[in-house]
């Protein structure tokens, strides 16, 4: 069940990584080439693929669907809300004629696309790419547990049912993790905070971006003579 996991894992990645080359899906509203990664369309794209991997992968092993719990759609909300609110604003900023967009900007390292601003690296997108890693990961290690645990129909069994599907299709519900409320809460703050900076992230004016890079231009331009 390792193994069927990681394999739906890698070709979900694989078709994203070609649709992003393809048609730019993880990419900024942009006029650089190429154009920047955005941290709201990864995001929602690593929990999408997470969540389908265990959802086949379950359903592959016990023959049932599991019904998915209510924090794992939340889950899904709070990337996809995070998403649409990041698209609004980008919007919104292409339709300023003052506002200089950092993304306009031709950048090479994913990472950096990721956590910076037109500031350089921020503090609130730093912090929920933290979080969404590390409840990533523990999300991947609960559903692999579950899946490897030969015991967990046992509960089933022991208060009297004798009929091992209807066990499965009972316990498949609790195979996939269910995440508190306080720490959805958690994802959901930090999601919040970097969409209601991100509305702050351009405004300053074309002028201003444009002076700033003369000065620093004549800064580092060597003396003529």
């Amino acid at each position: 069940m390792v193994f069927q996991f990681w394999a739906l894992f890698a070709i979900l990645t694989a078709c994203i990584v070609f649709c992003d080359r393809k048609f730019n899906m993880l990419r900024d509203l942009s006029k650089a080439s190429p154009r920047p990664y955005s941290w709201s369309r990864v995001q929602l794209a690593w929990w999408s693929v997470i969540i389908i991997s265990a959802f086949t992968t379950i359903m592959l092993q016990t023959g049932h669907a599991p019904n998915l719990h209510t924090s794992t759609l939340v889950l899904l909300g709070i990337s996809a809300g995070t998403t649409a609110t990041a698209r609004v604003i980008d919007l919104a900023d292409q339709q300023n004629p003052l506002v200089f967009r950092h993304q306009d900007i031709k950048t090479s390292n994913f990472f950096l696309d990721l956590l910076s601003d037109n500031n350089g690296v921020s503090i609130q997108r730093f912090q929920s790419l933290i979080f969404n890693v590390i409840f990533g990961i523990w999300f991947i290690a609960s559903v692999l547990g579950n899946l490897g645990d030969p015991n967990y129909c046992l509960t089933d069994f022991a208060k009297g049912d004798p009929n091992l599907a209807q066990c499965l299709l009972h316990s498949t519900d609790f195979l996939i993790p269910i995440i508190s409320d306080n720490n959805l809460i958690l994802l959901g703050i930090s999601s919040a905070t970097y969409a209601a900076l991100k509305i702050t992230e351009n405004k300053g004016s074309a002028s201003e971006t444009l002076s700033e890079k003369v000065v620093d231009e004549a800064l580092n331009t060597p003396a003529q003579g």
